[in-house]
């Protein structure tokens, strides 16, 4: 697998992906605004140059947002999602973020459990946050702290 950070000849594919993954997807154009304002956007990528993942953080004010994360559907479950959001976490941290924020669908059960699993919690529910087919759909909103626990202090 190949991580590189997102360029616009990878637009097109990044928003093909985004269309056939999400109910709202963003646009090319969404993408490509968040690359030009200075958004850490990034790619995973097999060893033939397909498309396998992306992923699109905001920081500031020692916070970090992850505002998109995609995995290609028939590669969902082998790693390569946890692996995009440990690198975007990791990338916060980089960028001086002390914790990190998503919305996250509330049907979106998988991606829950990922997020779940690096130890995200709930703080809140945005209502009528995204759109889908039957209209609009709850967000969870869910945070982690990016700095090290007392109890990874002590074993340091």
């Amino acid at each position: 697998m190949n991580l590189r950070a997102m360029q616009a000849g990878d637009l097109d594919a990044v928003a093909a992906l985004e269309s056939h993954i999400s109910p709202g997807p963003w646009t090319r154009n969404i993408f490509r605004d968040c690359m030009q304002a200075g958004y850490d956007a990034w790619i995973m990528e097999d060893d033939a140059g397909v498309l396998v993942a992306f992923g699109v953080l905001s920081t500031g004010a020692a916070e970090a947002h992850i505002l998109n994360l995609g995995v290609a559907p028939t590669l969902r479950r082998r790693g390569f999602g946890r692996h995009m959001l440990q690198h975007l976490l990791c990338r916060a941290s980089q960028l001086g973020a002390q914790r990190a924020f998503l919305e996250v669908r509330v049907s979106n059960t998988g991606a829950q459990d990922l997020y779940r699993s690096q130890g995200f919690h709930e703080i809140g529910v945005r209502l009528n946050y995204y759109r889908n087919e039957e209209g609009r759909e709850d967000a969870l909103v869910l945070s982690l702290s990016l700095l090290p626990s007392v109890n990874q202090l002590k074993e340091g």
